[in-house]
């Protein structure tokens, strides 16, 4: 990968012998490796067995999580939050690894659409849910830095499962409870 980034160097008119751009390509690989780290781990290693017996049936959430990607279409990030609700049936996850979950599929080229969905059908997969809602809430530097340049654009995309898209006052309820 460092070859590729001082080839990308000289592509955009650098010069990568100059001083400040020495280890730039080392360090662009490192960055690149750790941003789609996502790649070389599974659901069941971000879990790491952390599934636990309830008789909660209640609706957990965990809202407001950090996250941050990158656009398949651009190689630009996108950064925002997600908010994840899920309706117990025997089993809980533990809480950070709803924030694992997300970093999962988070570090990979990605758009967000597929991203809210992956999530869902993760936590949906990993807890047995009898429901699960996922919203995410994001500014894309493709739509920032390039193009349209709209700095104060941010995409929203939502996915509900079981419960959450059957009965509109559950779906209510987590969209009241995240603050939407």
């Amino acid at each position: 990968m460092e070859k590729i980034f001082k080839q990308l160097l000289v592509e955009v008119g650098e010069d990568p012998s100059r001083e400040g751009l020495l280890d730039t390509p080392k360090r662009a690989a490192k960055a690149m490796k750790f941003l789609t780290s996502g790649y070389q781990m599974t659901l069941e290693e971000v879990t790491n067995n952390a599934i636990f017996a309830t008789d909660n049936d209640d609706m957990v959430i965990v809202k407001d999580i950090e996250l941050y990607s990158m656009c398949e279409h651009h190689l630009l990030p996108f950064i925002g939050k997600c908010h994840v609700g899920y309706l117990p049936k025997g089993k809980v996850i533990g809480l950070s690894k709803v924030a694992r979950i997300i970093d999962l599929y988070a570090r990979r080229l990605q758009i967000q659409e597929n991203l809210t969905k992956q999530i869902a059908d993760a936590v949906q997969e990993a807890t047995g849910a009898m429901g699960v809602a996922v919203v995410i809430e994001a500014k894309h530097l493709c739509m920032m830095m390039r193009g349209v340049e709209k700095q104060n654009s941010v995409m929203s995309t939502s996915v509900m499962l079981g419960h959450f898209r059957d009965k509109s006052s559950t779906r209510a309820e987590f969209l009241t409870l995240i603050g939407r």
